[in-house]
């Protein structure tokens, strides 16, 4: 599975950025998709998780003011809406996908917050 982030880039305090992800296969042949991010010098969290039941999780950091989503005309394409931007959201963002038992990831997009 090949997956091409998107929609990366600065924004201040309170703005909003869509990021999508592109994947060379039907999102319904896959179990999930998701969202990481990376901020330097700490761990890859789990951001948004979007499952094939429907399911979705997040971390409790984002919870209100990100959500991930399918595009309603590409069902190879999932979104993240990030409102509410804040500070601590700056980080390298990926996308990843769950294939049977195995995890893609596409490549990061960074973005900044910051006045």
């Amino acid at each position: 599975v090949q997956l091409q982030a998107f929609g990366g880039g600065l924004v201040q305090p309170g703005g909003s950025l869509r990021l999508s992800c592109a994947a060379s296969r039907s999102l319904f042949s896959l179990n999930a998709m998701a969202w990481y991010r990376q901020a330097p010098g700490k761990q890859r969290e789990l951001v948004a998780e979007l499952r094939i039941s429907e399911r979705t999780n997040y971390a409790d950091s984002v919870k209100g003011r990100f959500t991930i989503s399918r595009d309603n005309t590409k069902n190879t394409v999932v979104h993240l809406q990030m409102n509410s931007l804040k500070p601590e959201d700056t980080a390298v963002y990926y996308c990843s996908a769950e294939f049977l038992t195995e995890m893609y990831w596409g490549q990061g997009t960074q973005v900044t917050v910051s006045s």
